[in-house]
C-alpha cells in the first residue's frame, strides 16, 4: 500500500485526477481519504489539511488503520532559492523543522524536532534522506526532465507553521539551512515516517517566491503548481513498480 498525502484541495484534485480512486471521500478525524489502485499498486490518498499538526496526524492515520508502507507528499511550497522559478519540481533530498527549539534570553535558537530543546545543540543543518529515497528521486528528476516544461532538482525543504511572506526571512533561511524552500508539512511528516520506518517521498512545486508578494502570486499559481506535482507522483510510481518495491498491502 502506498499512502499520498496533500495539505490542500487544490492539491488531492490534481493527483485525484490521476489516479483510479474511489469517488466519494471517507471522513477520520480532520483527514478525508480515498482509496484505489494504480496500475499493480494499491494506493491511499489523504487531504490531510494545513500545518503540521494536520500532516503528522494523517501520516500516521495512513501508516497505522491502512497499513502504507511508503508515503508521498505532494504539493505545493515557497521558494527560497532566487534562482528557482515559479513552477519548478523540487524533490527533497534533504528535510528538516526549523521552528522547533528554546527561547532563552529573548532569542530562538532552534533545534532538531523530537529532542528535549534544553541542551540541544542548534540546528544548523537539513536532515538527508536515505540513500534508497535519494536513488529514487534522481531517477525520477530524470525523468521528469522530459515530461515537465519546468525545471526539476533535488534540494532542501524547511518546514514550519507559517505562510512566508518575508523576504529578509527568506534570505535567513536560505543562508542559515541552505533550504530551497519552505512548506508547512513535509517536516512532520518525516518524523513520523521515520518512526515507522517508511520511506518519504517529497514532491513540492513552486508556488511563490515567500517574500512580500508571495500572498498574491500563490493563489494565481498554487493550481499549476499542484498540477506538476500530481504529473510527478505518477512518474514516482511507475518508478516504484519497476523497482520492484512492495506497493501491495
Amino acid at each position: 500500500m502506498i499512502g499520498i498525502l496533500c495539505a490542500t484541495p487544490e492539491e488531492v484534485a490534481a493527483v485525484r485526477a490521476r489516479l483510479d480512486l474511489a469517488p466519494a471521500a471517507r471522513t477520520h478525524g480532520p483527514t478525508q481519504v480515498w482509496t484505489g489502485r494504480h496500475g499493480a499498486s494499491d494506493i491511499v490518498l489523504g487531504q490531510a489539511g494545513i500545518g503540521k499538526v494536520n500532516a503528522a496526524a494523517a501520516a500516521t492515520l495512513l501508516l497505522g488503520v491502512f497499513g502504507a508502507r511508503i508515503l508521498i507528499f505532494s504539493g505545493v511550497a515557497g521558494g527560497l532559492d532566487p534562482e528557482l522559478p515559479v513552477g519548478s519540481v523540487l524533490l527533497a533530498d534533504r528535510l528538516a523543522i526549523h521552528d522547533y527549539g528554546i527561547i532563552a534570553g529573548g532569542e530562538f535558537t532552534p533545534t532538531a524536532s523530537g529532542l528535549i530543546p534544553v541542551g540541544a545543540p542548534r540546528l544548523t543543518a537539513l536532515s538527508p534522506v536515505s540513500a534508497g529515497v535519494a536513488e529514487i528521486l534522481a531517477s525520477l528528476a530524470r525523468t521528469l526532465r522530459d515530461r515537465i516544461d519546468a525545471p526539476v532538482r533535488l534540494g532542501g525543504i524547511v518546514t514550519a507553521d507559517y505562510f512566508l511572506n518575508c523576504g529578509p526571512t527568506r534570505e535567513t533561511l536560505r543562508r542559515d539551512f541552505g533550504a530551497d524552500a519552505i512548506d508547512m508539512e513535509s517536516g512532520a511528516v518525516s518524523q513520523v515516517a521515520e518512526a515507522w520506518g517508511a520511506p518519504l517521498y517529497v514532491i513540492r512545486t513552486v508556488s511563490d517566491l515567500a517574500g512580500e508578494e508571495s500572498h498574491l502570486t500563490y493563489p494565481q499559481m498554487a493550481g499549476m503548481a499542484a498540477r506538476n506535482s500530481a504529473l510527478a507522483v505518477v512518474e514516482l510510481l511507475a518508478i516504484l513498480a519497476d523497482s520492484g518495491t512492495p506497493t501491495t498491502a
